[in-house]
């Protein structure tokens, strides 16, 4: 263990969970120093930014941004402890060298396998190699139903249910998410969200994902693209990417 408590940051969107952890982490004096809390991922990234700790203690689901939202907006990554309630999250990976996971309600004798894992690990993984890691539990994670869309503005989060959404669209590096009503900038990427989305959405366009429930008409244009016309006030009209042509074809059956 290196001489030196871990300087750490308690990353929960929940605040019993995060007096549970602080108070386990009182235990261990001589390993851990918290710094601070953040309550949501966006929190957090400011956080980390400012505070460089060596060790975070990271819930996976929080609104916002989740776990692995917020880690591939690092530059560099802590020491990462994932915390979180659903076990279909368990992989092997998450066990080995400074990666942990903790399955709540954490225990104090499994806190006490993660000081005994720190006393023995040498070096920090590279950024490169956590997101590997991230990338393996995308392809290998149990598929959950989404049914919302958080929303920052101002100060407050809102959820947008996707059955009101019309589609996605990417500027520079901005993606808005649309609906009969309004329309809101979002943190996440279109990469992440079609990762994420259920069935109904379809990437039509590299800059753009629609609801496949909310489409008026399709209309064949040239060059294997298409031109959609949404059913929604401005009766919106997308033209197609060409490398999008065989999926589009698919959905229609044709």
């Amino acid at each position: 263990m290196k001489n030196q408590a871990y300087t750490t940051l308690i990353i929960d969107d929940e605040p019993p969970a995060r007096a549970r952890l602080q108070k386990l982490l009182e235990h261990f004096p001589e390993t851990f120093r918290v710094l601070d809390e953040a309550k949501n991922g966006i929190e957090a990234v400011e956080k980390i930014n400012q505070l460089q700790p060596d060790v975070i203690f990271l819930d996976i689901e929080m609104p916002g941004l989740n776990g692995f939202e917020l880690l591939e907006r690092l530059d560099k990554i802590p020491i990462v402890i994932f915390c979180t309630a659903f076990d279909q999250y368990s992989l092997k990976a998450f066990e080995t060298n400074s990666i942990d996971y903790l399955l709540k309600p954490l225990r104090l004798e499994r806190l006490q396998q993660t000081v005994e894992k720190l006393s023995r690990f040498k070096n920090n993984l590279s950024s490169a190699t956590i997101r590997s890691v991230l990338k393996e539990f995308y392809s290998q994670k149990e598929e959950k139903k989404m049914t919302s869309i958080t929303v920052k503005k101002g100060d407050k989060l809102l959820f947008i249910k996707l059955d009101e959404v019309t589609h996605f669209e990417a500027d520079e590096k901005y993606v808005t998410v649309y609906t009969n009503k309004e329309n809101h900038l979002i943190e996440q990427s279109l990469s992440q969200l079609e990762l994420k989305l259920p069935q109904e959405f379809i990437r039509v366009h590299r800059a753009v994902i629609l609801n496949k429930n909310l489409v008026l008409d399709v209309q064949k244009y040239f060059n294997s693209r298409f031109v959609i016309t949404l059913n929604n006030n401005r009766k919106t009209r997308i033209t197609s990417g060409r490398s999008y042509n065989l999926q589009i074809k698919n959905w229609m059956g044709i």
